[in-house]
């Protein structure tokens, strides 16, 4: 082995060290404070929310129907069901959060992965531009809101 191929061994491998620990480090090492977290989840969920109704007019008939947007905005939502759930780590308790997420914190996470597989299928859905397949996934997707949000949202 030649020198620039170690060099080049050691670089790849001090790479894959450093993002195996920062994939490793916990969700509290992500906000300063739980001020924080709390804002990052409500901004998170607030625009799931705003995708969600964006999709909803358009299936209960309030707006055309439009494929594109409609793809869009699930294609958007699915992005954006991935995103708060650190931000429920221990220590970030409060805001509208019930203190059950964190004493039921398997049940929660249940409920999330639901919520993402749901979103995964409506999105799926929306690329096929067909409007009863995207009515019947948005329905699921938001039962999953609805129920997470009775067991552990406060209002």
């Amino acid at each position: 082995m030649t020198a620039k191929q170690a060099l080049r061994r050691f670089a790849l491998m001090a790479a894959v060290a450093w993002m195996s620990l920062l994939t490793a480090m916990p969700a509290s090492a992500q906000f300063a404070k739980a001020e924080d977290a709390i804002q990052y989840r409500q901004e998170k969920l607030k625009a799931m929310g705003e995708q969600s109704d964006r999709l909803g007019a358009m299936v209960r008939g309030r707006v055309p129907f439009d494929a594109k947007v409609a793809q869009d905005s699930a294609d958007t939502l699915l992005a954006l069901s991935k995103l708060p759930w650190p931000a429920f780590a221990p220590g970030y308790e409060g805001g509208k959060a019930k203190p059950e997420v964190w004493k039921e914190m398997d049940k929660f996470t249940a409920a999330a992965q639901r919520l993402q597989a749901d979103t995964a299928k409506l999105a799926e859905a929306a690329r096929t531009g067909d409007l009863e397949r995207i009515k019947a996934a948005f329905g699921d997707t938001a039962d999953s809101c609805r129920a997470c949000h009775r067991e552990f949202r406060n209002r």
